[in-house]
């Protein structure tokens, strides 16, 4: 399940910016933001890649619905991500299992990684942005 090195939908090359979220969906602005500031990359091309760390796993629950914290709702941003072109998504193996989320089906562009994956995901990328 876990992969040693970070590779996404055929690349290789590292991600020029990696956007960082250990934030829970909801219960603070910092998940939302994360969403946010990656739709913005991309506008700009700058072809965001997004790493899932902690209770960041979390975000991607299915049917996420903000309506109950009166938020918009945050499953929504994350199904939309393949139309902006955000297709590097790189999920923590370890906190996906801490969780009991190691069965739970993931967005179609996501990648499980592992410690090695993850030190070579922040090695490699230009900048980082964490959330």
């Amino acid at each position: 399940m876990a992969s040693d090195t970070p590779k996404a939908s055929g690349q290789a090359e590292p991600p020029r910016l990696l956007l960082v979220t250990r934030s829970p969906p909801y219960g603070s602005s910092l998940a939302r933001s994360a969403l946010d500031t990656a739709l913005a990359a991309a506008a700009f091309d700058m072809a965001p890649a997004l790493l899932f760390l902690d209770h960041g796993v979390l975000q991607l629950l299915p049917q996420q619905e903000g309506a109950a914290s009166e938020t918009r709702s945050h499953g929504k941003v994350l199904d939309s991500l393949p139309l902006y072109d955000i297709d590097r998504i790189y999920v923590d193996a370890a906190a996906l299992l801490h969780f009991g989320l190691q069965d739970m089906p993931l967005p179609a562009a996501a990648e499980v990684v592992d410690s090695t994956g993850i030190r070579a995901l922040l090695e490699g990328c230009d900048h980082i942005l964490s959330f």
